[in-house]
């Protein structure tokens, strides 16, 4: 994928993503297919039923729910079993440029620093004003290439 294309998608996967960053949604603490199946006033033998699962199941997944041990299968077929939608994402905590521009950040910030150190090794510091520019330009060449090189260490 080009550069215009990556930055077409990341834009349009934001538009998606943005609105749920703003949702403060908790879990509640004996977890979601409990709550919603209680609040229906479904019992856990109809839930069964339904998912056409043995009765024992259920308290099983249920638990599983709340230690992050079950799968997206399953929840999907519980959620189905009560007639709800599953939803499932990844919701960055910021928008997705500024986590590049803030990993690119990291980046130069380390090749200034070594800039830095090798110049006054040289008796040649430069002045602040001159590492911060240096520190934006290497931040745009960053960014003009591949965001896959950000990610290495």
């Amino acid at each position: 994928m080009n550069p215009n294309q990556a930055a077409l998608a990341r834009k349009q996967l934001e538009r998606r993503v943005a609105p749920l960053r703003d949702l403060n949604v908790v879990a509640p603490p004996r977890g979601w297919m409990k709550a919603i199946r209680e609040a229906l006033g479904m019992s856990t033998r109809q839930l069964a039923a339904r998912m056409k699962a043995a009765p024992s199941r259920v308290p099983a997944i249920e638990k599983a729910e709340v230690s992050g041990a079950t799968t997206i299968r399953t929840l999907r077929e519980a959620a189905a079993a009560m007639n709800c939608t599953f939803v499932y994402a990844f919701v960055p905590t910021k928008p997705l440029d500024e986590i590049l521009r803030d990993r690119a950040a990291q980046k130069a910030g380390r090749d200034i620093i070594r800039l830095d150190h090798t110049m006054r090794l040289e008796n040649q510091a430069l002045l602040k004003s001159d590492l911060d520019e240096e520190r934006r330009r290497i931040i745009d060449v960053i960014l003009s290439g591949s965001p896959r090189r950000l990610w290495d260490d």
